[in-house]
């Protein structure tokens, strides 16, 4: 596990000084969240519950993150809304924290987050800058990518842009498509796309096994589609769009090709880091987290006093783990700024601590732990040189 330190921050320094003799609005707020994910809606609700002016901010237009565009039921306990849709968990968890009297600023993209702790938001009437006492850092992950001939062409995209298009627009990104990739997403994606009309014609993995769950992949495979494990995309072929795709067997060295306009890549995740690597928190490379994510400890708080993460942020997991870190992150926000609650806020930490841990029980869950035990082994004051992770 590799570490980049606060050195990230170094080149920020001035400009962050700059920042605030520039003559941008400024505005002093007690808790900002940033991102309105399950990570951050549950840290803001959480939060709430002791402090008064909570501030969650985000770039969509809407608060529930990636929630918002899960049409299939969650399973699971009914903290973590089991039999509910993903959306309609997105809408109960902004209406709870609107009730509770959180502020939502949606449509506001932060920019940057500075030494000083200075935010440069960019919302609907123009620039400003917040200082917080305490920030949450929720900023969700992006989807990973591959670089192969033909890449570049319309019709290749990730399996989230396409669920975007699919559950949120109403657009099908193609008639026939290629997914890549039999993690979860991979999986709940193609029977998504089979819902809106589109045929699948295969889903690509390069591994020995399909990595999502059972419970998905039989889904998919009642609907009759192909899943060719030991097997690698070679090229998207196609003159101004995707209108086939080459296959490789990795054992044999037999090559398939696919009549497709479309390419669905479902090849992982990676976390947003880059505002806490601008603020200087001291970063760790966890491949099973997804990348580089923020050293934080079992409680989320980062090597920066003041400044706390939770989510895929903190390594990519699932989204009752985002809550359930969400949650803790908005409890250790409280004790920062002195108002915990005392023996029932450490009642609630042990609670969310035992949550988690049932949540990271199975195989899957259990490599995440222990990256995050790994993670956890280093001091946040250790590997404070290493290079630039923005």
């Amino acid at each position: 596990m590799a570490d980049a330190g606060p050195v990230v921050a170094a080149g920020f320094r001035e400009a962050g000084m700059a920042v605030s003799g520039k003559g941008f609005p400024c505005e002093e707020r007690e808790l900002v969240v940033v991102g309105g994910g399950p990570a951050g809606l549950c840290a803001a609700l959480q939060a709430s519950q002791a402090v008064g002016d909570v501030l969650v901010l985000d770039e969509a237009d809407s608060g529930g993150g990636q929630l918002r565009k899960q049409i299939h039921r969650f399973f699971g306990s009914r903290e973590h809304g089991a039999g509910k849709r993903g959306y309609q968990i997105a809408e109960e968890l902004t209406g709870e924290c609107r009730a509770s009297g959180v502020e939502m600023r949606l449509s506001s993209a932060v920019l940057g987050f500075f030494p000083g702790g200075e935010l440069m938001v960019d919302g609907p009437e123009g620039l400003y800058v917040l200082k917080a006492r305490a920030t949450v850092l929720c900023t969700g992950a992006a989807e990973k990518s591959l670089a192969f001939p033909g890449w570049t062409l319309p019709g290749v995209m990730g399996a989230g842009a396409a669920q975007t298009l699919v559950n949120i627009h109403g657009v099908l990104p193609g008639r026939r498509i290629l997914m890549v990739g039999s993690g979860n997403v991979g999986l709940i994606v193609t029977y998504q796309l089979l819902q809106a009309g589109a045929e699948v014609v295969g889903i690509v993995e390069a591994g020995e096994k399909v990595g999502g769950y059972q419970v998905h992949l039989s889904r998919v495979r009642r609907e009759g589609v192909p899943v060719y494990l030991n097997h690698r995309l070679l090229a998207a072929e196609g003159e101004e769009e995707v209108e086939s795709v080459l296959v490789e067997s990795v054992r044999e060295g037999r090559v398939l090709r696919f009549r497709a306009d479309c390419v669905c890549l479902a090849v992982g995740m990676t976390p947003q880091v880059e505002l806490a690597a601008m603020r200087g928190c001291r970063m760790s490379y966890a491949p099973a987290l997804g990348g580089f994510v923020p050293w934080h400890d079992p409680f989320m708080r980062t090597s920066v006093e003041g400044v706390f993460t939770a989510g895929d942020a903190a390594g990519v997991e699932e989204a009752s783990v985002a809550m359930e870190e969400g949650r803790m992150a908005g409890l250790a926000a409280c004790e920062y700024l002195g108002k915990s609650g005392g023996r029932s806020a450490e009642r609630k930490k042990r609670e969310v601590l035992k949550r988690l841990e049932m949540l990271r029980g199975g195989s899957w869950g259990q490599e995440k732990a222990r990256a995050k035990a790994a993670l956890r082994a280093r001091r946040a004051g250790e590997g404070e040189r290493g290079q630039s992770v923005v």
